[in-house]
C-alpha cells in the first residue's frame, strides 16, 4: 500500500532567517479502476481506503446499489521500477447479474483530485437517476447540532493535522455522531470513500444520515448524496449554483458555510427544527 504522507525538506523563510527543515506532505498517487477487467477512470487519490473508493465511485455512477453487486475487488498489475506493486490499480468483478457501466459513465481516462466530473464522456450523463430518493427522508437535525459538527470533524482529520493539505468527509446521524471519517487530497475521493464505506457495512439508503465535507459544495458532491440517498449535505464553504439547484431538484437540504454557530440554508430548510 502506497504511502498516506511522504517526508521531503523544505526552506522556510522567515523574519528572523531562513531555516531548513523536513515537511509532511499529503501523498497523491494515480489509481487506475477498472471494471471486469477494463479500464474505466484514472483519479489522483491519496493511497488508502482504495475499496471503499472504488464501491462509493460506481454507487456514485449508478452501476451498483448494493454490496453484493461486487463480486470480488482487487490490486492487480501495476509495478515500479523495482518490481513491486504499486497498489495503484484496482480491479472490481461486478456479480454476475449487474450490467457494466454503461459509456456515459466513462471518463476520458483521467480525472483531477479536485474534479469528480472532469472528463464524462457527455455532459447530460451527469445527471443521473438515484434509486435511493432523498426527498422522502423524514431526517431531522438542529441547527445547534450542525454547529458542533466542523469542530468534530477536524478534531479526526489525522492526515490533515499532520500535513494541513487533504479534503475531509464525513457521515453523522440526528445526534451529531460522526459515523465514519475519510480524507482524500480530492473532495470528490473523499466523500466516495465515506459512500463505499457506508455500502460495504450494508448501510444503505442513508436516509437517516447526513453527509459533511470540509470544502466547498459543489455540483459532483451534491450527485454522489443524492445517490446514496442522503437528505441533507454540509458544507463548510460556498455552494455552487448548480450544487443548489440539483440539491433542491432531489428534494434535499443543501447547507453552505457552516463556521461557528452561523450557516446558510439554501434549500430544504424544514429538516432544521427551530
Amino acid at each position: 500500500m502506497g504511502r498516506v504522507t511522504v517526508r521531503r525538506p523544505v526552506r522556510r523563510l522567515t523574519p528572523e532567517g531562513r531555516h531548513r527543515r523536513p515537511d509532511t506532505l499529503a501523498a497523491e498517487e494515480p489509481m487506475e479502476l477498472r471494471v471486469d477487467g477494463r479500464p474505466l477512470a484514472v483519479t489522483m487519490r491519496t493511497p488508502g481506503d482504495d475499496v471503499e473508493l472504488a464501491h462509493g465511485f460506481l454507487l456514485a455512477e449508478g452501476v451498483i446499489g448494493d454490496r453484493v453487486d461486487v463480486a470480488t475487488a482487487r490490486y492487480c498489475a501495476g509495478v515500479d521500477d523495482t518490481g513491486r506493486n504499486t497498489y495503484n490499480v484496482l480491479d472490481v468483478t461486478l456479480a454476475p447479474d449487474v450490467p457494466p457501466p454503461a459509456t456515459g459513465v466513462e471518463r476520458n481516462f483521467y480525472t483531477t483530485s479536485s474534479c469528480g466530473v472532469c472528463g464524462k464522456a457527455a455532459l447530460e450523463a451527469v445527471r443521473l437517476a438515484t434509486r435511493f430518493d432523498p426527498a422522502d427522508s423524514p431526517f431531522r437535525v438542529t441547527a445547534e447540532v450542525l454547529a458542533t459538527l466542523p469542530e468534530a470533524l477536524r478534531s479526526r482529520q489525522r492526515v490533515f493535522a499532520a500535513t494541513g493539505g487533504l479534503h475531509a468527509a464525513a457521515l453523522f446521524d440526528a445526534t451529531g455522531t460522526l459515523l465514519v471519517v475519510r480524507e482524500d487530497v480530492g473532495r470528490h475521493n473523499a466523500v466516495d470513500k465515506a459512500l463505499g464505506w457506508a455500502l460495504l457495512h450494508d448501510l444503505l439508503p442513508l436516509a437517516g444520515t447526513g453527509l459533511l465535507v470540509s470544502g466547498r459544495a459543489s455540483f459532483e458532491l451534491v450527485q454522489k448524496a443524492a445517490m446514496a440517498g442522503i437528505p441533507l449535505l454540509a458544507a463548510v464553504s460556498a455552494p455552487s449554483s448548480l450544487a443548489v439547484e440539483l440539491a433542491e431538484e432531489h428534494g434535499m437540504t443543501l447547507v453552505g458555510f457552516l463556521r461557528g454557530n452561523s450557516m446558510n440554508v439554501y434549500c430544504g430548510e424544514g429538516r432544521i427544527p427551530g
